[in-house]
Order: C-alpha cells, then sequence, then structure tokens
C-alpha cells in the first residue's frame, strides 16, 4: 500500500490548535457534544493514539475511545499537541504502519484502515474545528477523496445501524457539491 502524507492535513491542524484561545475553549463546535476545549483534548489524544497504532505501540490511556473534556488541558498543552500532531505524521510515514493489524483506541484493526480513520479524524475534526472558531478551512484534494473512500461504505441508509454514536446521522447533500462538503455531510455535518 502507498502510504499517506499526513503532513498536509496535520500542518492545518497544528495552526488551528495554535490559534486557539483560553476564551475560545467553551465555544460550541459542529460536534454538539463538544466545545472547542473538548475537542482540542479529543485532537491531542487521537493524535497520540493513532501514532503509536502507527508504531503498534499501545498508548497508555487511549483503550476508552476518544473521548474530549477540555478540564483535562494541562499548561502548556498547545504545545504537546503540536508535537503529537507532528509525531502523527512521521510515524505514518513508515511503510511498515500500514502492515499488519494494530489498535487505536481500544479497537483492533488493520494498519491501512487505521491509517485510513486517522486521516478522516484530522480532516474532519480540522474543519470541526475551524468551525468552532470561525476560521476558514481547506483541505487537499487527495485527502478529502482518501477521506470520502473510508466513508462511503458506512454512509449508506443500508449501513445506518453500522455508524454507531461515532458521527450523527448522514446529512444530504447535493450530489454536485465540492468534494468536502459531500465528505462532510457522510460525517453528519451539515457544511
Amino acid at each position: 500500500m502507498d502510504t499517506i502524507d499526513f503532513a498536509p492535513a496535520t500542518t492545518t491542524l497544528r495552526e488551528l490548535v495554535a490559534c486557539v484561545t483560553d476564551e475560545q475553549l467553551t465555544a460550541p463546535t459542529p460536534c454538539t457534544d463538544y466545545t472547542v476545549g473538548d475537542l482540542v483534548d479529543h485532537i491531542g489524544g487521537l493524535a497520540a493514539a493513532f501514532a503509536g497504532a502507527a508504531r503498534k505501540e499501545p498508548v497508555p490511556g487511549s483503550e476508552q475511545g476518544g473521548s474530549g473534556d477540555a478540564s483535562r488541558l494541562e499548561p502548556g498543552w498547545r504545545e504537546r499537541i503540536d508535537r503529537s500532531l507532528a509525531d502523527l505524521a512521521e510515524a505514518w510515514r513508515d511503510p511498515a504502519a500500514y502492515e499488519g493489524d494494530t489498535q487505536a483506541g481500544g479497537v483492533h484493526l488493520p494498519g491501512a484502515i487505521a491509517a485510513s480513520v486517522a486521516l478522516n479524524e484530522v480532516v474532519v475534526h480540522g474543519w470541526d474545528l475551524a468551525t468552532g472558531l470561525g476560521r476558514p478551512f481547506t483541505a487537499r484534494d487527495e485527502d478529502v477523496a482518501a477521506c470520502m473512500a473510508f466513508a462511503e461504505p458506512f454512509s449508506t441508509p443500508e449501513s445506518a445501524a453500522d455508524r454507531g454514536d461515532a458521527f450523527g446521522p448522514v446529512v444530504p447533500v447535493p450530489d454536485d457539491a465540492p468534494a468536502l462538503e459531500r465528505l462532510l455531510g457522510m460525517m453528519g455535518r451539515k457544511p
């Protein structure tokens, strides 16, 4: 399998995290259960968990999944999350990351699928954070296409029961809408 270049998507997310002010931590996001602070905490956790998944190394504390809780943001959280996102991109540069099985957030899955999940998390939560901050968001066409390939199989009416509660119900988006908007609709967002 070809490796995914996570650097553009993680760089965008790193820039967004760096500009979050303390006053914005309580602002709402498109993730109805998450404030900006909760989402930022979730991003920090998913970055560490998926870097560990790439290396086939369990990350202590990630077994319960990707909850977000702003009260866990310690002094220096911006720098920690920045390093974690940079590490995530670096970890998935290794072709061995895509081989065999791994785990993230207590879920066992093939390495190549874990990479797809990780990219989807980075791109979609990047949009969530940008929206919560009132900032513009862009993603590379190839990243959006990879995320759509991941999301399409569980975004049909027949697969509604398999979606679980990770994403909201699919939001209808016109077929001729930009690819990012179609992806967001698949992920239960209202672009």
